[in-house]
């Protein structure tokens, strides 16, 4: 039922389970274009099957992902290009996380290691986030003059409501694991090297059940759930393009590259 030819992606099956790794390359597996569309012509395909239960996605096994790939020679291109052409590059993260919320089945994330900006986007439209215990989440567009976006802020607050989200995108600190499970950003700890298998048991309990009414209870939470969470971000891609243009945003990104403190003045 799907391709086999995938750049950037490894599937694994067995019976109603189905694992799902992803490698862009990358020494910190950083999420480029092509890989995200890769994720989410995967996620479409699997709308399809009707045999799954639960899937699992998981990053390298030192590594969940470093975030978005800001040396991405598409995007780079993209400068250059048209308003409405840079307005579609924009949208390929959002449309990736949508596409991973919209399955049916119950989604996994196995995160090992760091899990930055983009790979949090990813995580938060998953059910269940897996995390090692000495993983560390972090979401630092703002300090690089910029916003968070992909549709990310209401599926934050549904996790972990608005005080925390203000914290883990205002303040931008990286968080331990142990924090993240306190806070409701993630679900269950595992030991270091071993999320990909807590992932698997609970993805077997998942296939275990009737897979009908798991697909209908899980789409009638999310449906409570998310109400209003297209109509709270649809903008937020327009917006990072805004913010991107700034000022602030080329000094973030050259205080990153350049490894010092920024300086913001508000431009």
């Amino acid at each position: 039922m799907y391709e086999d030819n995938w750049q950037y992606l490894t599937l694994t099956r067995s019976q109603r389970v189905l694992t799902v790794k992803f490698d862009s390359g990358h020494r910190v597996n950083s999420l480029n274009n092509a890989l995200m569309r890769e994720l989410t012509q995967l996620a479409n395909q699997l709308q399809d099957d009707t045999e799954l239960n639960a899937i699992i996605l998981t990053g390298r096994s030192n590594i969940f992902s470093a975030g978005m790939d800001l040396r991405d020679p598409e995007a780079a291109n993209a400068r250059n290009s048209t308003l409405a052409a840079r307005r579609k590059l924009c949208q390929v993260g959002p449309k990736m996380c949508a596409a991973w919320e919209a399955l049916e089945p119950i989604t996994i994330a196995a995160i090992e290691g760091w899990c930055i900006g983009g790979g949090m986007a990813l995580i938060s439209a998953f059910d269940w986030r897996v995390a090692a215990e000495d993983a560390k989440l972090h979401v630092p567009e703002l300090k690089l003059g910029m916003n968070m976006s992909w549709q990310s802020v209401p599926r934050f607050v549904n996790l972990i409501g608005p005080a925390k989200t203000k914290q883990l995108l205002i303040l931008a600190e990286p968080l331990k694991a142990n924090v993240a499970l306190d806070w409701g950003l993630v679900d269950y700890l595992a030991s270091s090297g071993q999320t990909l298998d807590r992932a698997a048991e609970l993805a077997e309990k998942v296939a275990a059940m009737p897979p009908i009414p798991v697909r209908m209870a899980k789409r009638g939470i999310n449906a409570s759930a998310n109400a209003l969470n297209d109509a709270t971000s649809f903008m937020d891609a327009d917006q990072f393009m805004l913010a991107q243009s700034s000022q602030d945003a080329l000094e973030g990104a050259m205080a990153f590259f350049e490894k010092r403190p920024a300086e913001f003045k508000g431009n």
